[in-house]
């Protein structure tokens, strides 16, 4: 009984949540097969992706973060069938992120003149400086992609973003293959080569998407509306106001993770490539359930917004059950594969020991990990991100980092100390964000 009540919105939840789960999962696989090809080059080299990825992420994520604001805006509007107001946001949007990303160019690339005061080896600083100043200019054409792609999720549509990143991930390993390793004639560059390739992807990202935009059926008319509205002030406020706290949310996360590496920096370039090796393969099933995450918020946005707060609540109650099922999964598969994922990256024995030990602790905070992304996305749907920022505050910044410098390095436990605190802060994360919901749904009834 309970199962037949939930299969429609287990179906509801799929289907716009399955090409953004496609669409992730392809990248993530892409991401992957790059570190692969970096790792087969050399340890020093897969150390100084890591080092210079974590750095870059947490100034992507602030862009990603001001970006999802538009979201449940959009969404709400168009469940609504405010057709005026949604085209206006798109506008909005638009010039809001174009300042963001001005901002955030100028703050990331001055960032790479201060890397040599961050722990890290010679070697691995010299590999990793170059490689990051050209993922860099990346985040140009990535804020444009990911400005359309909030708008289209707003809306419900979540296909065309699927197609144009499967697509754009087939250009990035082409092109990663052929400037990594010098084939066809170009040189041999390596990590640079990589970089490269990904500027090059991301930039077939954002001109696809603009394509679509100005010629598709489904996104033409809200252009050539857009283009006849006016900059709201009140508008760009109110983007502000959901964006910037999803984005400091997401930015604390990454923050932990990202100072984590660094940490693990700290001991060397064979714990930092293991732990690249680890959260790497952790990143594909986060990314997966990002998709889930993402179909939350639009089913619970336009469910808010018509007042049908029972469906609403089975809404998040459903990819609950789909993420909980799935990461159950995943974990027992790092737990029993765990000492043959890392040949897929290096054949380094000493890397090889250590990140399997690593994915028992990644095996360890899938559920957490899964949990949190859902209950976020649900609380996004709801336009409900400030409660959610303090907690990411508490967890990320408070329990995570503190916990992992003890146990990482006064209880000398190494990199499974350090792990040990993020595992801890997802838990308590995702924990308190399901109290979050359930109050707010016991509110609005």
């Amino acid at each position: 009984m309970f199962i037949q009540e939930y299969i429609p919105y287990y179906k509801r939840n799929l289907k716009v949540a399955v090409p953004v789960m496609l669409s992730q999962a392809g990248q993530v696989l892409v991401q992957q097969i790059d570190n692969m090809m970096v790792g087969a080059v050399g340890t020093n080299e897969l150390a100084a992706a890591s080092f210079a990825n974590a750095i870059f992420f947490l100034g992507m994520v602030i862009g990603m973060g001001i970006s999802m604001g538009l979201t449940p805006l959009v969404g709400h509007a168009f469940a609504a069938n405010k057709k005026d107001e949604t085209s206006s946001l798109l506008l909005n949007s638009s010039a809001t992120n174009f300042l963001t990303t001005i901002l955030l160019f100028t703050a990331m690339y001055s960032i790479s003149f201060l890397m040599k005061y961050m722990g890290q080896s010679e070697e691995v600083l010299n590999l990793a400086i170059p490689y990051y100043r050209i993922s860099v200019f990346s985040i140009i054409p990535f804020m444009l992609f990911f400005t359309m792609k909030q708008f289209a999720e707003g809306i419900g549509n979540t296909i065309n973003a699927m197609i144009i990143t499967l697509i754009a991930n087939v250009v990035n390993f082409v092109a990663n293959y052929i400037l990594i390793f010098g084939k066809l004639g170009a040189p041999a560059l390596g990590l640079t080569g990589a970089g490269i390739g990904t500027l090059i992807a991301r930039s077939v990202m954002a001109l696809l998407f603009l394509y679509m935009f100005f010629n598709g059926k489904t996104f033409v008319h809200y252009t050539k509306a857009a283009i006849k509205q006016t900059i709201r002030k009140e508008q760009i406020i109110k983007l502000f106001n959901v964006g910037f706290p999803i984005s400091i949310q997401i930015v604390l996360e990454v923050a932990a993770f990202a100072l984590g590496a660094i940490m693990i920096g700290w001991l060397g370039a064979v714990p930092l490539a293991a732990h690249q090796i680890a959260i790497g393969l952790a990143s594909v099933t986060f990314m997966i359930v990002t998709g889930i995450g993402s179909g939350t918020t639009i089913r619970v946005s336009h469910q808010y917004s018509v007042k049908a707060y029972d469906e609403m609540k089975k809404a998040a109650n459903a990819s609950i059950h789909l993420v909980l099922g799935f990461m159950t999964i995943t974990s027992i598969l790092f737990i029993a594969l765990r000492n043959y994922l890392p040949f897929l990256y290096t054949t380094d024995p000493e890397v090889i020991a250590l990140a399997s030990q690593l994915l028992i602790m990644a095996a360890a905070f899938q559920i957490f990990d899964g949990l949190q992304v859902v209950m976020l996305g649900a609380l996004r749907g709801l336009a409900d991100v400030r409660y959610a920022m303090w907690i990411a505050f508490i967890s990320y910044i408070i329990i995570s980092l503190p916990l992992s410098y003890l146990v990482g390095f006064i209880f000398k436990w190494g990199a499974m100390g350090v792990w040990t605190g993020l595992v801890v802060s997802l838990g308590i994360a995702s924990l308190l964000f399901v109290r979050r919901f359930n109050t707010l749904y016991i509110r609005l009834k």
